[in-house]
């Protein structure tokens, strides 16, 4: 297994980080995988640095409306949560400053005590927040928990925060990723529902003898008389004429 650390002497945070993260990218299959990975990763790479179990959830905020998408385990997700839960927090500050927030001591920290108390009920006496650039209209934070103190040194966070703009890289990345393979799902949705209705217009055209433009009239009179989609008008005709299901074939 690689032996991750983010010590930026060794230029980890410069090569070997960006290399594993790529590696995450092209290895999964959508966004909500990568960023599950992504967290597993972040927890795994900070509690090798810091030599002690660091658990890390992935916050998205749009529209000014956080949640939790991604942890590195069920626990990790749990505290994630009560953040919120709650509306605020070292992460939800590290989204509205874009920067970097510790919560060094959940006993003696003054600014967030409903929250504070209910981190410490589980066990978890530190935190830090680091948010990640995705873009305009959405932003994202990693949110590591240590049930230690004093884990998170100013070192540390200083690494910590050079890691999330690798990450920040590939998170946008991923995102496009998801967004070109949606997109190309819908067109290819959009031409197999366009062959149908062709399809059933010919089908039209021969049992009624007339032309295409007729035959397209009489599917979107059926279709408004029905108050139904015209691609599902289609599927009927075609059911109808034969016993098997009728599938359009596109070769990438």
């Amino acid at each position: 297994m690689t032996d991750y650390h983010l010590g930026m002497t060794n230029n980890y945070v410069g090569d070997e980080a960006a290399m594993q993260l790529q590696d995450l990218l092209l290895g999964t299959g959508n966004v909500e995988d990568f960023l599950n990975r992504l967290a597993e990763f972040s927890a795994a790479t900070l509690s090798r640095t810091v030599g002690a179990e660091i658990e890390c959830g992935v916050t998205l905020q749009r529209r000014k409306r956080s949640m939790t998408v991604a942890g590195s385990s069920p626990r990790a997700v749990m505290l994630d949560r009560i953040e919120h839960r709650i509306g605020d927090g070292p992460c939800i500050a590290a989204l509205r400053t874009k920067s970097v927030v510790l919560l060094a001591d959940v006993d003696t920290d003054p600014r967030w005590p409903v929250y504070q108390r209910e981190l410490a009920a589980q066990g978890c006496h530190s935190t830090l927040g680091v948010p990640l650039e995705i873009g305009e209209d959405a932003s994202a934070a990693l949110n590591f928990f240590a049930s230690d103190t004093g884990l998170f040194t100013g070192e540390i966070i200083k690494e910590a925060d050079g890691f999330a703009d690798l990450a920040g890289r590939s998170l946008r990345l991923a995102v496009r990723i998801g967004t070109a393979q949606s997109r190309a799902e819908d067109l290819q949705a959009a031409m197999e529902h366009r062959t149908s209705i062709d399809l059933a217009c010919g089908v039209v055209m021969a049992q009624n003898r007339c032309s295409q433009e007729e035959a397209m009239a009489i599917l979107t009179k059926v279709s408004s008389n029905r108050n139904q989609k015209l691609r599902d008008v289609a599927a009927d005709v075609l059911r109808n004429l034969t016993s098997d299901e009728v599938r359009t074939h596109f070769e990438a």
